[in-house]
């Protein structure tokens, strides 16, 4: 029997997969490489270089998606990397080296509690502390302004070419909304395969990809906009699209729930509405319906609903609230944050001290470049980019292979042509390399490398590999050093804030079943008077829909992020995955008590009350909550009084 290796080893091991985003790798190799060669040209190499390094981390946050979300998942990280490089200018230029080392530790306190409020805000951390280090540790003739400026023209330039250049093969309708259209197709197929899966045990891995594919739709419909409403009528025609799916999604969910095969022609329905918006067209007909069962019917009756919204296109509730700043600064103030905000504050910090005392020794020679190694530090000390160990060991490998590629370069390129080239060839390969953290590094360390070189940097392969390694060593023992208060402040507060959003949701669903008379109550009965009686019910609660689907999605989001995050953890390094130990558990249980709901909810839908079976069930997943919540893992899910069964 083959040995298997430890978590931490088999998640460096580990690589995405994918077709290759062709569409990315053209905006890299328009990137860097050309802003580059135009600053070489007039004169202005230094402002250039500095420019490219933003289109460079730009391109790292250049991931598939919708352009509108690009707006600020490339642009709110470059705003504050402008920010990152003015302070660090002038803090390297008017303080000492005690006084830098203070000074950026804090701004490291800062980025580290901001970035556990979410990625954009972790990628806006990122490019603080990055733009700092460089700002302070790469002196240029330039004021701090300018750096700044350039900075954010390098990242503004990507972004452009993010939302000018239409994407091949995605030319049907307006092609501005391509994005958006392949995220709704593939809520779509996502609730088909889930159909399909009904009955099996590939049923839950499908409701977790169903729910990975409403995320990326909500996102990509819900970005930044110049109006409130959506404006022309292909952005309306896909919220439209958008919101009709989730009924489909609730009912294929309960489907999936009883653990009951269905007929096969249910998911052809789904197919059908993904090919329609893909292609931009109408619904077509749609298969012969089945409704034996309530959530058969739910489904029957989302699907013709779904046509209906589909030939309107009048739009439709996204289902988001924003958050508000209340909940934004008890992400920054709370346990995650805290812990998050220390962590990268003496890491960022070390690496600041140890630079400033190599400096001022003059192991770096006649050169004043010191900003590696605390830039270093910081790309290792993000938990967004995988178990700490797993960081350490790709970042580590990734720098010397770049470096010796690079060597290997600098030896036969001319300069400073042969150096743009190859800035534009590892631009182009960045988004390539995202998929795997060593390779990302390896790429990015010949792109910096021959940046710094055509800046006037000699060849310093050796010494980048010396000063990453020092980072690592600094990250991985302060990773490893006991901090206040509890660990696992980010996978506690991720836990925290999923059982929060599901006794949200169930106590909604719980709530409309004391609102909603059943049919006994009605006067009628049999199935007949039952789905009658539904309906009246229905027409009566029916502004209710929209807010229960907006508490299922904030419910099934929650559990996604706080399963990513116990994931991260639990492929750390022993000494920090007990701090973790548990919570996979936890997280199951509240994933059974949404499913559970949902099927109550679409039962309620169809005959005004209760099942017996799914009272029962929510009555043992919350014991089997009480219980678990009694150990070292906290959610803090109170149990509510469950109707009782007629």
């Amino acid at each position: 029997m083959p040995l298997a290796p430890p978590p931490w080893l088999a998640h460096a091991l580990r690589a995405q997969r994918g077709p290759i985003p062709w569409n990315a790798v053209v905006r890299g190799a328009l990137s860097a490489g050309p802003v580059l060669l135009v600053a070489v040209l007039v004169g202005q190499t230094s402002v250039g270089v500095v420019a490219a390094i933003a289109a460079m981390l730009a391109g790292i946050n250049d991931r598939p998606g919708s352009r509108r979300v690009s707006v600020t998942r490339i642009g709110v990280p470059a705003l504050a990397g402008a920010v990152g490089m003015v302070v660090g200018t002038y803090a390297g230029e008017y303080t000492g080296a005690v006084a830098l080392t203070v000074l950026l530790t804090l701004v490291g306190l800062i980025a580290g509690g901001i970035s556990a409020v979410g990625p954009v805000a972790s990628a806006a951390g990122t490019q603080l502390l990055v733009a700092s280090a460089i700002g302070a540790g790469m002196p240029l003739p330039e004021e701090g302004w300018l750096r700044a400026v350039a900075y954010l023209g390098g990242a503004c330039w990507l972004l452009a070419l993010r939302l000018l250049l239409p994407t091949p093969g995605a030319l049907a309708g307006d092609f501005r909304f391509d994005g958006e259209r392949e995220a709704v197709a593939g809520v779509y197929d996502a609730v088909a395969d889930l159909l399909d899966a009904a009955g099996t045990e590939h049923a839950t891995a499908r409701r977790v990809a169903l729910t990975a594919a409403l995320d990326h739709a909500q996102d990509a419909l819900t970005g930044p906009r110049l109006r409130r409403y959506a404006s022309s009528a292909a952005e309306r025609r896909l919220h439209a699209q958008y919101a009709a799916a989730l009924p489909l999604a609730e009912a294929a969910t309960a489907l999936a729930w009883a653990a009951e095969a269905v007929p096969g022609r249910a998911s052809a329905g789904p197919r059908r509405l993904a090919a329609a918006v893909r292609e931009n067209t109408r619904t077509g007909p749609l298969p012969a319906p089945d409704r034996s069962r309530p959530a058969l019917r739910a489904l029957d009756d989302a699907l013709l609903r779904a046509a209906e919204a589909f030939d309107r296109g009048r739009g439709g509730d996204l289902h988001t609230r924003r958050r508000t700043v209340r909940d934004l600064l008890r992400s920054v103030l709370g346990a995650g944050g805290r812990e998050y905000g220390l962590r990268v504050a003496l890491c960022f910090g070390a690496g600041v001290a140890v630079a400033q005392a190599l400096h001022h020794a003059h192991w770096y020679g006649e050169h004043e470049h010191w900003y590696w190694l605390p830039a270093t530090a910081v790309f290792l000390v993000k938990p967004d980019l995988g178990p700490l160990a797993s960081r350490v060991l790709c970042r580590a490998a990734g720098t010397v292979l770049g470096a010796l590629v690079f060597a290997g370069f600098a030896l036969v390129l001319p300069r400073p042509e042969g150096l743009v080239a190859l800035v534009a060839v590892s631009g182009a390969l960045i988004p390539v390399a995202t998929r795997h953290f060593a390779a990302q590094t390896a790429v990015v360390t010949v792109l910096v490398l021959a940046l710094v070189m055509v800046g006037g940097e000699p060849q310093a392969s050796a010494g980048r590999i010396t000063e990453t390694l020092l980072a690592c060593a600094i990250v991985l023992i302060v990773g490893h050093l006991p901090m206040p208060g509890q660990r696992g402040g980010g996978v506690r507060s991720r836990l925290a804030a999923a059982g929060g959003a599901a006794q949200a949701y169930l106590a909604h669903v719980l709530e409309e079943t004391e609102r909603r008379p059943g049919p006994r109550e009605t006067g009628r009965t049999g199935p007949r008077g039952a789905e009658a009686a539904a309906g009246d019910t229905l027409t009566q609660d029916t502004d209710t829909r929209p807010l229960r689907w907006t508490l299922r999605r904030e419910a099934y989001r929650a559990l996604a992020e706080a399963r990513t995050a116990i994931a991260v953890a639990a492929a750390e390094l022993p000494a920090l995955a007990r701090h973790s130990e548990g919570a996979d558990e936890i997280v199951a249980v509240l994933e059974r008590i949404v499913d559970t709901t949902t099927a109550c909810a679409v039962h309620l839908d169809d005959s005004g009350r209760l099942a017996s079976e799914q009272v029962g069930r929510l009555a043992e997943l919350l014991d089997e909550v009480g219980r678990l919540d009694r150990g070292r893992m906290r959610v803090g899910l109170r149990r509510p009084e469950l109707p009782p069964t007629r």
